[in-house]
């Protein structure tokens, strides 16, 4: 960044003066705020705030960065990998031009950090406990048939004994109340232990022949339901236990909560689930009267109930929620009127397949709740509204906050054999991690097997410098990010495309690259190659070359074999390896291109994303190795990606913006018929795609209900990633009514309308949207006033809890 100083004397302008302030993102725009603030917009990297200081700093800069604002464009590659094997994808992009360029790790949900892990197996509780201090102290775990007590010590866990504790019994719940004494509450009674001598302060019994089955309880009150349905209401002061009231209920109780409303310090109702009837019920304090109920099985047969398992009050945002767990992994949300007690806007949704523990964290000062079960979740609240973020973790199944001195804002988690303590990511739907190259990516790939990335980079010398490019393909770890080796290319040659894939008959996998050799005096390349590169013990090995005529702009592979498009043809070659000399052999061209920049594959099948002459569909005849043209699109559409959606189905995007769907005639009754593509799906998305990606960014559950929507990721020059989603007909055609009543719910900016935004344009031709739908558009249905959700859902002709339903299943594809 420059300032440039005007020096003028009597009106005119003497001499013109450049001093550099220092180095920022490649500017776009330059935005002078005030006060020295300045704004620099980057279309190649982050954007960034800064200001402009009177003194230069040990950099010899006058600049300070205040904020820096993510940019993912240019993406001009990614891939999709699952690093950890979870099932929880992630895309790492090639993002940024020039000394901005980057790699970006996207990932969805909230990751953990572990700090420590001890192997525990058995764990049926946690809670985490403070001696009197602003700190927790103790984590009291409990199993079966005993409590076990782990306190910090410095940075290490060690087992102590408190001899005020009933060691040898399960705990049913254990915290601090009032004045920092600790409530453990067992089958047998609940016990109040002094902080400073850690003996037993106070102890309540139930009668001989009643056992306590649920407890719960904030600092001055504690709720416990015993044996024959039966509920008892105490208070907490001056260390000991005052009994408030009871009551008797028809079942029993499988699970209560006493957390205090707002800001509150006291509860004025208490919240339980019943085993039995499968209802949450909500009482009135102190008299413990019902306020109101909610049957959650909606009136289904006995052998279908499921039992709450967890239920909690929380307040986000001013707004009081009652969520309610069941035991097959889903979960009710109702807001809860206090001065009624009425429970309205009950919503269902999945967060796995197994019980759910719900229970409160805090995150940099705002409370969170976690859902601890086979899918783990955070819960928090966004522009008045539930949100949910998976966590990137497997089975948890408890977990408890752990404000340490040694793990402030840390989280203890409890797997089936693992205890483990750990601090939590920024509460937030997509995490992005910034990898600095210094130079531009073009293509990336990746490979399991030797746990490694290899990106593709052009490096930009100083202007003057006799080599003002150079490519490189370096190889990165997968875990660490960190350049392990590189390979540079000749003078001149550039890289045009990059896949990991093995051959057949080779168990290896390689790195394949094509290259062009890009002279100026020349309209297009006429020379390339194909190099075979090995991962040899952290070394790229060169282990074959393939000369070609023309620029090698991509490649894929193909049944054992590899695919190359070279200028205007298709190569097919097959991988050779006799006496150790490995070598890549011709089969057969394809002719017929402009230029053949994009190529996929699937089975026999292979789609050409042509420059000019849109998409041809190929099929491979291995009785003659050849290659024949059996479909094409007419239409001319300038091609920026491709991709096969099914046997039948493919998608293009174009450089003026949109996305269209052919389709294979396979019913076709004429071979003139058949040789045509049928264009069946126009849609404007309004961005340079450069990229298609089969994968998701959403953890998928083996057990899940309801099959896995497929779904295709593309990434655009601007830095946006979206998801394309192949729907059942009926899905659609639901959400398509959805679709045309919101165009008239929510107007377009500058009254622009909808549909035309939306419809397919280009140099050559016009056609209004078909057979895709909005799903940004749709998703803005979660954030509409409540008359205006229900005015869409009598259009559609479904209630408002139910388009939310399947509204939020939506939002769980991205």
């Amino acid at each position: 960044l420059y300032v440039l100083i005007l020096k003028h004397e009597d009106g005119h302008v003497k001499e013109l003066q450049l001093v550099p302030l220092g180095e920022t993102s490649i500017a776009s725009s330059i935005s002078y705020l005030d006060n020295g603030f300045v704004f620099i917009g980057s279309n190649f990297g982050d954007s960034q705030l800064i200001q402009l200081t009177s003194q230069a700093n040990e950099n010899g800069s006058y600049l300070k960065e205040l904020e820096r604002y993510c940019n993912l464009g240019p993406i001009v590659d990614f891939v999709v990998v699952d690093l950890d094997r979870q099932g929880q994808g992630e895309i790492v992009t090639c993002s940024g031009a020039f000394k901005e360029g980057s790699l970006r790790i996207i990932r969805n949900g909230v990751g953990i950090h572990e700090h420590a892990a001890l192997e525990i197996p058995g764990i049926k509780g946690m809670w985490s406990a403070t001696a009197g201090g602003p700190f927790d102290q103790y984590l009291v775990l409990t199993f079966i048939a005993e409590t076990r007590i782990l306190e910090i010590n410095g940075d290490q866990l060690e087992e102590t004994e408190l001899p005020g504790f009933d060691h040898t019994s399960q705990t049913l719940f254990c915290g601090n109340v009032a004045n920092g004494s600790i409530v453990q509450v067992t089958s047998h009674s609940a016990r109040l232990i002094d902080v400073n001598t850690h003996q037993l302060a106070n102890e309540w019994k139930p009668s001989a022949d009643v056992r306590i089955n649920v407890a719960t309880a904030n600092s001055h009150q504690l709720a416990l339901a015993t044996s024959g349905g039966y509920i008892v209401y105490l208070g907490v002061e001056d260390g000991v236990f005052t009994e408030m009231s009871h009551a008797r209920l028809e079942y029993e109780v499988s699970c209560m909560n006493l957390s205090p409303l707002g800001e509150a310090d006291q509860a004025s109702v208490l919240v339980v689930g019943m085993w039995t009837d499968a209802t949450v019920r909500v009482l009135r304090l102190p008299d413990l009267s019902e306020m109101t109920r909610d049957n959650l099985d909606g009136g289904e047969e006995e052998h279908q109930k499921v039992i709450p398992r967890s239920v909690m009050f929380v307040t986000f945002e001013g707004i009081n929620y009652l969520l309610c767990a069941l035991g097959d992994g889903h979960m009710f949300s109702f807001k809860f009127h206090e001065s009624t007690g009425a429970l309205t806007e009950r919503k269902k949704i999945s967060l796995g397949a197994r019980p759910i523990h719900i229970n409160t964290f805090y995150s940099r000062d705002a409370r969170h709740i976690f859902a601890a079960s086979d899918r783990p979740t955070v819960i928090y609240s966004g522009n008045g509204k539930l949100l949910y973020s998976n966590v990137n973790h497997p089975e948890v199944t408890h977990m408890c906050s752990f404000n340490s001195e040694s793990f402030s804002d840390s989280l203890a988690i409890a797997t089936e054999n693992i205890l483990k303590i750990g601090s939590i990511d920024d509460i937030q739907k997509l995490h992005i991690d910034t990898v600095p190259l210094g130079e531009q990516p073009r293509r990336i790939a990746h490979q399991e097997s030797t746990h490694t990335f290899a990106v593709c980079t052009i490096q930009f010398s100083p202007f003057g410098t006799a080599d003002p490019e150079r490519n490189f393909l370096r190889l990165l770890d997968d875990q660490t990010y960190e350049v392990i080796t590189y390979f540079e290319f000749d003078q001149n040659e550039c890289v045009c495309s990059l896949l990991s894939c093995k051959f057949a008959g080779d168990s290896t996998q390689y790195y394949v690259v094509g290259t062009a050799f890009a002279h100026a005096d020349e309209s297009e390349p006429h020379r390339g190659r194909i190099l075979v590169f090995a991962v040899l013990g952290q070394q790229l090995v060169l282990q074959a070359e393939r000369e070609e005529n023309g620029a090698v702009y991509c490649l894929c592979p193909f049944n054992g074999k590899l695919l190359a498009g070279v200028n205007s043809q298709l190569h097919l070659h097959r991988w050779q390896d006799s006496d150790g000399r490995k070598e890549l052999n011709h089969e057969c061209t394809h002719h017929g291109h402009i230029l053949c920049l994009y190529v996929k594959s699937r089975g026999d099948f292979i789609l050409v994303g042509d420059l000019m002459r849109s998409v041809s569909l190929l099929v491979y005849k291995a009785l003659d190795s050849s290659i024949e043209e059996i479909a094409r699109d007419l239409n001319s559409n300038w091609m920026t990606a491709v991709d096969i959606l099914d046997d039948d189905t493919f998608i293009g995007a174009e450089n003026s913006f949109n996305l269209f769907t052919a389709r294979k005639k396979s019913d076709a009754t004429t071979d003139e018929e058949r040789a045509k593509l049928d264009v069946v799906g126009y849609f404007h998305i309004g961005e340079f795609v450069n990229q298609f990606r089969h994968g998701s960014l959403v953890m998928q559950l083996p057990e899940a209900e309801a099959p896995a929507i497929p779904s295709l990721i593309f990434g655009t020059i601007n830095g946006v990633v979206g998801i394309v989603a192949t729907l059942s007909k009926e899905r659609f055609q639901f959400l398509q009514k959805v679709e045309k009543k919101m165009e008239t719910v929510v107007q377009g900016v500058g009254g622009l309308r909808h549909d035309q935004w939306r419809s397919f344009e280009n140099e050559r031709r016009a056609r209004d949207v078909q057979n895709y739908v909005d799903g940004d558009l749709i998703e803005q249905y979660l954030d509409l006033k409540r008359e205006k959700m229900e005015e869409v859902a009598v259009a559609v002709g479904t209630s408002v809890e139910e388009l939310c339903r399947r509204i939020e299943e939506l939002t769980r594809l991205h």
